[in-house]
Order: structure tokens, then sequence, then C-alpha cells
């Protein structure tokens, strides 16, 4: 038999399988419709972004995944295998791996598809914008579901029986939605369980297809997270294709327990690998506790490792005049009418205009000191300056959380920074700032 004609044999199997699934009402149910059912349920409980959904596109997406592929895929194979589907494969001149290749590949257009009607649906429900990223999305959309179809393979080949891939599949379910990120954002979890999130495959998950939605570097600068779920899917993969089972009659043997551990050291090595690089450092929720700051905490910032106004780092104009506010008023009208300068969330709002700031002054722009100053303006133009002081020493006590902007082309801002540098220069400003309000600094 010639080398073409296995693999036109697991062609085949990939599109009967196909056939079946878009003629079960189960596989139509959990494919589809819960997918719908998420995306509507979180634009019920998600109505305070700019615009809505944005920025939980990356857990609504992971969430279709995970069911998907970790749930839906071992529960089709289990249940094929309890009919004696398997065992009769074996009669078949096509090698295991082939088939659970058309098997795989009819799983992945099952999640891709129910991705994409996610994304539409999004866009037309809510006017959530469409990946700014569309190819490191469809990237990052292959990965995190090769990371999950792999556990899938893992639950299948563990559960004796349906309802046991139920349970199973729970085990991995509740606990990534309920504290790995996936569900509940991991902004608003407690310090520890933010740790223990970087242990689990849904974090990395949620940042690789968040990052294609609304950061300007989109997946590149997620690295440590699609390495993260290629080791941990390569790893359950490897274990799901080890003790993989056609009879419904044969049992898992003890062996089976050390190949289980193999799969879990995937993840104990990516955690721990984030904990000693720094990546697990607890982040604060955005917006949610600027408002205890307290005026106790205000007066014990420091601002005497401050430059000056005029030397080469952290440049400030003084307060505009007729003149000066002309000469940088296109910059002004591109400053108000930019996208991330209209989010409702004040710590990200503010996070956001101090990038600006930032990357102007690290990039040396000839107007970098009037674009500080532009910066401050709308800040206080936006803010009470009671609100303002405290969300500024939100940010400047909370360095490390929210996001930052790493690149402005649209304020003609082109270079792209490294986010640590962004964020040193956001909050020398934001000191600048503060004191300046606060009356510790002149203006």
């Amino acid at each position: 038999m010639s080398g073409a004609r296995p693999w036109a044999g697991a062609l085949r199997h990939f599109w009967v399988t196909l056939q079946l699934n878009s003629r079960s009402k189960q596989a139509i149910g959990y494919g589809y419709l819960l997918p719908v059912f998420f995306l509507l349920a979180f634009g019920s409980v998600f109505r305070g972004g700019e615009p809505l959904l944005l920025d939980q596109m990356g857990q609504l997406l992971t969430i279709t995944i995970l069911g998907t592929a970790s749930i839906g895929l071992p529960t089709a194979l289990v249940a094929e295998r309890e009919r004696g589907v398997w065992r009769r494969y074996r009669l078949l001149p096509v090698s295991t791996a082939r088939l659970l290749a058309g098997t795989l590949l009819a799983r992945l257009v099952i999640v891709v598809t129910a991705v994409a009607l996610q994304v539409v649906l999004a866009r037309l429900i809510y006017d959530t914008p469409l990946p700014q990223h569309p190819f490191s999305a469809f990237a990052a959309l292959l990965v995190v579901t090769f990371a999950f179809l792999g556990l899938g393979l893992v639950v299948a080949a563990l559960a004796n029986d349906v309802p046991s891939v139920q349970a199973l599949g729970q085990c991995l379910f509740l606990p990534m939605i309920m504290i790995g990120g996936v569900g509940v954002p991991l902004s608003v979890l407690p310090a520890w369980a933010q740790r223990v999130a970087g242990f689990m495959p849904g974090r990395y998950a949620v940042e690789a297809l968040q990052s294609t939605f609304n950061a300007p570097a989109g997946l590149r600068r997620e690295g440590f997270a699609v390495l993260a779920l290629l080791v941990i899917g390569a790893a359950a993969a490897g274990v799901g294709l080890k003790l993989f089972r056609w009879d419904p009659l044969h049992r898992a043997g003890r062996t089976a327990g050390g190949w289980i551990a193999v799969a879990l050291l995937a993840w104990l090595g990516v955690g721990l690998t984030a904990s000693v690089t720094g990546r697990l450092a607890p982040i604060g929720a955005a917006g949610a506790s600027y408002e205890t700051i307290t005026d106790e905490e205000l007066e014990q910032i420091r601002f005497d490792d401050l430059t000056g106004d005029n030397e080469l780092v952290t440049r400030l104009a003084r307060p505009f005049d007729a003149a000066a506010a002309e000469r940088i008023r296109p910059f002004l009208e591109k400053l108000h009418a930019w996208p991330p300068g209209q989010v409702t969330d004040p710590v990200q709002h503010a996070r956001n205009l101090l990038s600006v700031a930032a990357i102007a002054d690290v990039t040396a722009d000839l107007q970098e000191a009037q674009i500080g100053r532009a910066v401050f303006d709308e800040l206080q133009a936006r803010y009470p300056r009671p609100q303002l002081r405290r969300i500024l020493g939100w940010i400047i006590l909370n360095p490390d959380g929210e996001r930052v902007i790493t690149a402005t082309p649209e304020l003609g801002l082109r270079r792209e920074i490294n986010e640590r540098a962004v964020r040193q220069r956001s909050i020398f400003y934001a000191k600048k700032f503060l004191g300046r309000l606060l009356g510790k600094l002149p203006d």
C-alpha cells in the first residue's frame, strides 16, 4: 500500500468526524450555543469597559477553547471508545497517530469556527473591536488550542466513561475559571491566587489572546506565555498519546500515575520559572483601589529623586501661553481623539496618558516637554484635583499595576519602547504631576 493511502484514510476520518459533529445536538450545543451564552453573560456582567468587552475577550475566548478542547474532545473520544468504535479502528491500515490527527484536526475546526462566531457576534452586539493583530490572533488561537487539546487527550486517557470525563474536565475547568485568571479577572484576585494562576495554562492563554486585541505590540510581547503553552501542551499531548486506550475494557495501568506526574511537572516548571523571573508579582485591579489611598500615604511619597524640568530626562514645559498652545494644537487634537485616552477607568486612563509622556521622553521627541505638559493638562481637565491626586498616588505606589502603552503611532510617536522603560518614566511624570498638585513642586 502506498504511503498516501493511510493519509487519505485519515483525511476521510477527519471529514466523517466533522459530519458527525454537525449532526449531533450535543456537539452543536457545547461547540456553538454555549459560547454564545458565555458571550451574552460576559456582556451583561462586564459593563464598565469602553468599548464593551474589549478587555475581556481573552478570557471569553479562553473559556470557549478550554471547554471545546479539554472537555468536548475527550467526551467524544470516550463515547466512541465505549461504543467500540476505536477498537474497530485497529483493523484499519491506518496508524493511531493518523487517526488521532484527523480527530484533532476536526476539533481544531470546531474551535476556530466557535471563536470566530464569538468575535463576530461581539462586534455586532457590543461593537467590540476586532483583533488589532489578526495574524497574531490566529497564531495565539493555534497555540492555546494546542495546549488544551493536549490536556483533552490526557482526560480521555484517564476517563473510563463519559461521566468520568465530566468529573475530570471540571477538575481542570473550575480552578482555571475561579482562580486561574480565566473566569474572574486576574487583577481582582487576591495575591495568593494570582501566584497560583501562574502555574496554570489558563492565565497564559488569556494573556496571549488578549494581547492581540488591545496591546500595541500584539503577541510579540507574550513570548513567555506562548512558550508556557507550548511546553504544557507538548507534555500533555505526549502523555495522552502514551496512555491512549483503544478498548473500553482496558484500564489505565499502575504506570499511569507516573506519566500524569510528567504532565504536571510541565505546569510546575512553568510556574516556578515565572516566579523566579518575577512574572508572578501581584497586580492591582485597574481603578479599583485608588480611592483607598489616604492623605498620609500621599504625604509619604518622596520627590527628591526627580530630575529638573529642563534636564534630559522627563522634561516638562511651563504652563502654555497662547502661542505655545497654538504650536502644540495639532498634537492636542490627536490626543483628544486617541482611543486609549477615552477609556472610562480612571487609573487605566491615567496610565495610558502617562505612557504618552514617557514614550515622548524616551524617544527624545522634539516636543517631549510640551507633550508632558499636554498630558498634565488633559488629566487636570478630566478629574477634580482630590481625585487626580489619589489616581496619581495609586500609580506611584503600584508601579507594576495595569497596562502601559509602548507605542503610539497614532500620535506620531512611532518607535516602540521597552515596557519597563515606559513604566519607569511614567512614574517620574506621575510624581512631577502629583508634586505640583500637592504644592511640593513649583510649576
